[in-house]
């Protein structure tokens, strides 16, 4: 029989990697095309390959032959490189007609425009043109076919730095015709030969450009945190930035019914390469979810490729198309040769001797002489911390709610205004509207209000003669303080100051045009509310948490995580709140967990989802808090003695206003005094800087600050503690007014009354200036923190209610949501590690010959779905958004089992990181310890052991980086999925850096305090040694309190693709691949992964 024959039509580069040595992928391919005995090779390009001998050809034939000469072949194999005449290779398909694996006209589509360019001998401006509508036509094409990409605006300069009406660029945005893309957005260049692709972040996260490029050594890409305007030089494509999750995802397809994907780290994230110890980037095979496929069916057939590499972008449970970059093969993979080769084998025959047999036969030709490799034992891991249930158990969800790091002192002015340039300025940001109110947060708003400040501003201080002149001297030092606050650091960022200004008094005045009258606003109140900001302590304190949760609460992986991570086995999100020092903790975590590099800007938007309503706000509970604040103050100012409330006497913390000082009211007036002795201190350090401000112009143009620069700093700034200023950015003006302000509301000497919820406050500053400033050797400070501490320790807890049950009470309404979030969490790991214990069970059962067939469907997990005998017993309730949601964002993201080689491909773990401030660590400490208090769990056990609750009543203060750390493992020993013990829940928490800055006994945090930090207590147990947590028992204590699962809001759907996008379509999407019988239709072409 005379062989079908195949011709190799590609440069040399391509298939050879040296003399007489072909190219590893497309050197396997052929080999085992050969292999079956149907095909030859044609010696078109470099290579004979019969295998008897290598007849290398060079690239002679392909650029300096007549293609008339070329030798004739049934099929081609031809792709475009560098250097490639196509227009040649296309004239020779059109003379011979040979059956073309990837088609060629499309190829001009995908590649180098220049040289086409070259060739049309177009004009400069014709060039641009000719490259726009190429670009088009790719993104055209792709939209055509349904397949979803990124929502994107053309911006089209004839020469560079062109004036265009229809381009706008703002601080946070930039505007083309009429479709406005707000940062983080990418920026691309028309010319696909150029790689230097921008990213830029909004001002709220630190602000600066990241650009990526072809990898130099272990860099992909640099992030450079001065540049914030966009290029203007030539053409560019401006997208939407796709949060990944730090992953790319490469899709290899081979015909449109069969799809490889890989997966490897981002150069968004941190630039910096991993590698094998080969050198070789280290990429892992992913599952791709049914959508995927179709869209890799859709990729292929679009352009007509075979062959074909395209980048999918994964965000939110969607994917993207982001580029298509043609003839493409995965590297250094058997398996995958194995089925390109068997994919290709059928393409050709079916196209050039449809009479032959596509079957694959049992045993591969190149295979046949092959031993056997034993099987090799799952590796079980031990649980780590509690009990000795050990190698039965495995890590299945790791849930941590952690609170933010070290930060600065929060703080507020307010001031009534009656000037007409703050009115105007007013007037300016809320649409001119004269009862409406405005928030200035942008640098822009921030930096106006700054110039009319320091035009308000007097240059000095005037005495004070009368009362009049006193309020004036007042209103004076609060202008003052508003000037210094928006000067501090030379930046502006609303991630931490902003300025709110409120219409009090309106007047009537004729309007401009003579025509009637209009409302005016004659006064209004200012407040600007400032720092709060994470210090470089607190970046610290989060990246070393980051690092032992690495290496500490993953058994049995240790640095196995980033392993664990970059295979899809780790399925992680973290959730911060919207304030500025929670995100910046969240991403300084995440840089320490997944071992990261550089700048926190970048990590925070690639890693860090914002949600406000489940981890911020205390406005559920704002009555009942008041409440608590109000009796805690009755306690306090009347001597009442905690020992004499209600409660058993063997619980201490049972009563009311447990913790507090027995001589609370007697310390309230030492606190007094030497707040007052410190504040003096201050004032005096303050008023020499104003002197010295005075002399030099207080109107000097501040140096530039980079706020991205300081965002990721991680050391003490040397050069101001050696020059005798206050740490960080804060100088003594500011400083003072935080002591002023704490002196005067900690006791109104007029109506001789105390206000214990500056106690906390007191407190706060206390320990920073201890931590911070204690190079400015303020008298009295130790002694006011000692006091304060003591007071502090007792007011803290019980502002979240004076007893357990009121501390119930506002914790459930405060962390409703968050409850819920986590039941969902919990409930979602376990009913897919169910769905995977049944899977494996089956193909134990069915490991047969036809596995081969069926490899596809065996393979994708079946998630969610209930099975015929009734096994799934849930409630519509436990249906959730995210349970639905969940299915399609996060469970689906999966390492693929055939080609990984990792010796337990089917483990996973599930990682929740929910980051927020104290308020939420206090009110879910409190659910979990009091939850049996509840009327309808009367007769259950705290969840929360007798020792522990006793030393959470001794654990005055959860500080910064406390935490609360829920672990479920799956005993997969229990042979009953449907029984309790399956799976576990442990509990543990840390205080966080729960250390007196005096302290001096403890050699580490000695050192530790050195470098202005307080080290994070190691987590302690709230169960037993021995206890067992069911997940059955957590549900039924925590479910009176989380919010039910269907009252969290549908997931939200990207404009643009709420068709292709829809529920009902995922669901029926997912119905049609897990459909019984479709499993078996031989019909069903099983070629795809």
């Amino acid at each position: 029989m005379e062989k079908i024959k195949v011709g190799v039509c590609v440069m040399e580069k391509k298939v050879k990697c040296g003399f007489e040595v072909s190219s590893a992928p497309m050197r396997q391919i052929l080999e085992r095309l050969q292999a079956f005995g149907e095909f030859e090779a044609c010696p078109v390009s470099l290579v004979i390959l019969d295998f008897l001998a290598v007849i290398h050809f060079g690239d002679k034939v392909i650029l300096e032959d007549p293609m008339e000469s070329w030798p004739i072949c049934d099929c081609l194999i031809a792709f475009y490189s560098s250097g490639y005449p196509l227009e040649k290779a296309e004239a020779y398909a059109a003379l011979r007609k040979p059956f073309l694996v990837n088609e060629l006209e499309p190829q001009h589509l995908l590649h180098d425009r220049r040289k086409v360019y070259e060739m049309l001998q177009l004009s400069d401006g014709g060039l641009m043109n000719f490259l726009l509508s190429i670009f088009l036509l790719v993104l055209k094409r792709l939209e055509m076919y349904g397949i979803p990409v990124p929502r994107y605006a053309l911006v089209n300069r004839e020469f560079p730095y062109q004036d265009l009406d229809y381009f706008i660029e703002e601080e946070d945005y930039v505007e083309v015709h009429g479709q406005r893309f707000w940062k983080p957005f990418v920026e691309k260049p028309v010319d696909g030969d150029d790689h230097s692709i921008m990213i830029y972040y909004p001002s709220s996260a630190g602000g600066g450009m990241k650009e990526l490029f072809r990898k130099v050594g272990n860099r992909s890409s640099e992030f450079h945190p001065e540049v914030r305007r966009v290029r203007r030089e030539g053409a560019y494509i401006y997208e939407e930035f796709m949060p990944t999750g730090g992953t790319d995802v490469k899709v290899y397809t081979v015909g449109p019914e069969y799809a490889h994907a890989e997966a490897r780290k981002s150069p968004v994230v941190d630039g910096v390469v991993m590698r094998n110890p080969d050198g070789k980037e280290v990429r892992y095979p992913v599952l791709l979810t049914p959508v995927e496929k179709q869209m890799a069916r859709e990729v292929c057939i679009a352009f007509r490729q075979a062959v074909c590499g395209f980048d999918l972008l994964r965000c939110e449970g969607r994917s993207y198309v982001c580029d298509v970059n043609g003839w493409s093969f995965v590297k250094n993979s058997y398996k995958y040769y194995d089925d390109a080769a068997c994919v290709l084998r059928k393409m050709l025959l079916d196209a050039k001797a449809p009479h032959l047999s596509s079957a694959i036969p049992p045993t591969l030709p190149w295979k046949v002489n092959e031993q056997a490799q034993p099987c090799e034992g799952l590796t079980r891991q031990g649980s780590g911390i509690i009990g000795t249930f050990g190698q039965s158990e495995e890590l299945r969800c790791v849930i941590a709610i952690v609170r933010h790091g070290d930060r600065t002192p929060k703080q507020k002015v307010k001031l009534k205004v009656t000037e007409e340039k703050l009115l105007n300025l007013m007037l300016k940001y809320n649409g001119g509207r004269p009862r409406c109110e405005t928030k200035l947060k942008s640098a822009i708003q921030l930096q106006d209000l700054l110039d009319a400040t320091r035009l308000l501003v007097p240059r000095t201080r005037p005495g004070r003669e009368s009362d009049s002149e006193a309020e004036d001297f007042e209103h004076a030092e609060k202008l003052r303080q508003v000037k210094a606050v928006l000067e501090e650091g030379g930046h502006f960022s609303g991630i931490y100051r902003k300025v709110q200004l409120k219409p009090l008094k309106w007047v009537k005045v004729p309007k401009s045009n003579g025509e009637g009258e209009e409302e005016r606003p004659v006064e209004a109140l200012m407040v600007l509310k400032y720092g709060g900001v994470l210090t470089h302590a607190g970046r610290k304190q989060a990246e070393e948490l980051g690092r032992y949760f690495r290496n500490n609460m993953y058994p049995g992986e240790g640095t196995g995580l980033l392993r664990l991570h970059s295979t899809y086995r780790h399925d992680l999100k973290i959730y911060s709140s919207d304030e500025g020092r929670v995100q910046m903790s969240a991403a300084a975590f995440a840089k320490g967990l997944l071992d990261l590099e550089g700048q926190l800007t970048p990590i925070l938007v690639s890693l860090v989802s914002k949600d406000s309503s489940m981890l911020d706000g205390l406005d559920n509970a704002s009555i009942e808090m008041e409440e608590a604040k109000a009796r805690l103050n009755e306690i306090i100012t009347s001597a009442a003695k905690t020992q004499n409330n209600s409660g058993p006497s063997e619980f201490p913390w049972m009563a009311d206003g447990a913790g507090l000082p027995s001589n609370a009211s007697e310390l309230l007036p030492v606190l007094v005094k030497l707040t007052k002795k410190v504040t003096e201190q201050v004032r005096l350090l303050a008023k020499d800087e104003d002197e010295e401000l005075t002399e030099t112009s207080s109107y000097d143009v501040i140096p530039p600050y980079d706020q991205a620069k300081a965002l990721g700093k991680t050391n003490i700034d040397i050069d101001r503690i050696a020059a005798g200023l206050p740490c960080g950015s804060e100088g003594f003006l500011l400083m003072y007014a935080r002591w002023r302000k704490l002196e005067r509301d900690l006791y109104n000497e007029r109506k001789e009354r105390f206000d214990i919820t500056q106690i906390p406050d007191v407190y706060d500053s206390c320990k920073y200036d201890l931590l911070h400033n204690a190079h400015l050797n303020l008298e009295g400070l130790d002694e006011l923190f000692k006091v304060a501490q003591l007071l502090a320790d007792g007011v803290i807890p019980n502002e979240y209610g004076i007893n357990p049950k009121q501390k119930l009470k506002i914790g459930s309404k405060i962390a409703r949501r968050l409850l819920g979030k986590i039941l969902i969490d919990l409930r979602n790991t376990r009913e897919e590690a169910i769905s995977v214990a049944e899977l494996k069970g089956n193909q134990d059962q069915h490991s047969k010959p036809i596995r081969a067939e069926r490899e596809d469907s065996d393979y994708q997990p079946k998630l969610f779905i209930k099975n015929e005998d009734g096994r799934r017993t849930s409630t519509t309730s436990e249906i959730s958004m995210d349970q639905d949601d969940d299915d399609d964002k996060e469970t689906k993201y999966r390492l693929d089992p055939k080609y990984a080689n990792v010796k337990t491909p089917e483990r996973h773990v599930r990682t929740r990181l929910y980051f927020t401030s104290e308020s939420h660590i206090h009110s879910l400490m409190n659910v979990l310890r009091y939850c049996n208090l509840d009327e309808s769990l009367q007769g259950e056990e705290s969840l929360v052991c007798g020792t522990a609750l006793d030393r959470l009543c001794k654990t005055k203060e959860l500080d910064y980086m406390s935490y609360i750390v829920l672990r479920m493992f799956e005993n997969t020993e229990v042979v009953n999925l449907e029984d309790p013990k399956r799976f576990r829940i442990e509990m543990t928490f840390s205080r966080g850096a729960d250390l007196s800055p005096l302290e001096m006994n403890d050699s580490q945090a000695t050192s530790l305090h050195q470098e202005h930090t307080l080290p994070i207590m190691g987590p302690e147990r709230l169960q037993e040694v021995g206890s067992y947590l069911t997940l059955e028992k957590m549900e039924m204590m925590f479910r009176p309190f989380a919010m039910p699962a269907e009252d969290f809001p549908p997931p939200s759907i990207p404009a643009g693709f709420s068709g292709y996008f829809s529920k009902s379509a995922a669901v029926l999407e997912r119905l049609v691949n897990l459909w019984p019988f479709h499993k078996h239709d031989k019909h069903t072409n099983t070629n795809g992964k």
